[in-house]
């Protein structure tokens, strides 16, 4: 029975088939186990249930394996670029010298968004949150392209769908953020890369010629690399389930920006900040909430260290730590914040209490390090984060699209009241 699993219910055995990845990873096939028996699964969060088989992201929290298509994050990390990524995990394979070129260049050239969404964003208070603003313009996209919604549009048109979200995404994200400033919006520029524009039109103003440091482009670059796709996540999830109602790709990764938005997802760098602002605001003694951490009748809880699904490490925080360290270096900034950051990643990487327990600092902690040197609100990290996450978006929409999955429908177990007879109004 090896590939065969036996359920034993109701004096009936019903034969579950065992499904075998490449990773040698089995899994119990349900799908008709509702039909034969008249049972459904029950699991809180999906934690134990597959909705799908992938071919993009291979993760093991275990032994801290991640791989895109097979590479390893590391090797794509020191020897890739984000783009090139986006390439490998949307089609497949690692481009060409020519692909890889053209690929480049049509993003560059669909980095303008029409004048109208100017308006939309105009709409907006300064004080809006970014991921709100950011949602809602990806989602209104649909409305220029409307051609976006048809799902039967040839490859070629699909395709530029995906130029014009991977495109248009930066400009939308920097001008979320000079809404929230109130400043003159920055357009993009072809001649730089896609990590060089961003930032250009992030912090750059109209009055004067903007610099932009190539160690923090670098830097930046390799976060969004490690931040390109992690499995079946919520934010995944998300969209792929709305992309199996045929809605666009538009509305789909705006519904995954939302779903990422969460504080239980896409917040946690931004957490982490906060609570090294909230020690330096008690004074800066580490010493005092490292034992606070390990008191266990206390609710403090250090941010940024350990991970649900990485027991051991995360193989994405050694890699971003000496970006982080390159820019720190690079930029030379005095702030007590990330001071103390310094002191707790020391304490973490050398305190036996934390070495025991996998509590090492995360790829949340050296991102949020990241942003606060480059000067990046709190509330812009997560939108950092959706960049980051977009290739991994929509070549999990485009995979789920071209397997023709079904539409998402997840079951429940009814809790409600029993059938019971209306009472009119003067009865009640």
């Amino acid at each position: 029975m090896g590939n065969k699993a036996e359920l034993h219910y109701d004096g009936e055995v019903y034969e579950l088939p065992v499904i075998t990845g490449t990773e040698n990873e089995n899994a119990l096939d349900i799908s008709k186990l509702r039909g034969q028996s008249g049972l459904i699964t029950l699991d809180r969060g999906f934690k134990n249930t597959g909705s799908c088989k992938s071919s993009l992201t291979f993760l093991n929290g275990e032994e801290g394996i991640l791989r895109y298509r097979g590479y390893s994050i590391e090797e794509l990390a020191e020897k890739s670029t984000f783009l090139e990524v986006a390439f490998l995990l949307i089609y497949g394979e690692l481009p060409a010298k020519d692909e890889l070129n053209f690929f480049v260049n049509e993003i560059a050239t669909h980095s303008l968004v029409h004048e109208d969404v100017k308006s939309i964003l105009d709409g907006f208070p300064s004080k809006s949150h970014p991921m709100g603003v950011l949602s809602s313009l990806v989602s209104s996209l649909t409305a220029f392209y409307p051609k976006s919604l048809d799902p039967n549009r040839s490859k070629e048109a699909i395709d530029g769908t995906i130029i014009r979200a991977i495109a248009k995404l930066p400009t939308l994200a920097a001008w979320s953020f000079k809404n929230r400033m109130r400043q003159p919006i920055m357009y993009p520029k072809n001649s730089l890369s896609y990590t060089a524009n961003f930032i250009q039109m992030m912090f750059g103003l109209p009055t004067e010629e903007t610099e932009v440091n190539p160690i923090v482009s670098k830097a930046l670059d390799k976060l969004l690399i490690l931040h390109a796709d992690h499995e079946q996540n919520c934010s995944t999830a998300t969209v792929r389930i709305v992309g199996s109602s045929h809605a666009s790709l538009y509305a789909s990764v705006s519904a995954g920006i939302a779903a990422l938005w969460g504080p239980l997802h896409g917040g946690a760098n931004q957490a982490v900040i906060e609570m090294l602002e909230e020690i330096k605001e008690d004074g800066g003694d580490v010493d005092k909430y490292v034992a606070k951490a390990k008191d266990k009748e206390d609710s403090f809880r250090l941010m940024g260290f350990g991970h649900r699904v990485y027991k051991n490490f995360d193989p994405r925080a050694t890699i971003i730590k000496k970006a982080a360290d390159d820019v720190l270096d690079e930029l030379g900034i005095n702030d007590p914040v990330l001071d103390i950051a310094k002191k707790l990643e020391k304490v973490a990487l050398n305190d036996e209490y934390f070495k025991e327990r996998g509590l090492y600092p995360n790829v949340d902690f050296y991102s949020g390090i990241i942003y606060r040197a480059l000067g990046i609100p709190t509330d812009m990290f997560t939108v950092m984060f959706a960049l980051g996450r977009l290739p991994g978006w929509i070549a999990q929409w485009k995979e789920m699209r071209e397997n023709h999955e079904p539409i998402g429908r997840p079951r429940q177990v009814y809790t409600g009241s029993s059938a019971r007879q209306y009472v009119s109004i003067e009865n009640r």
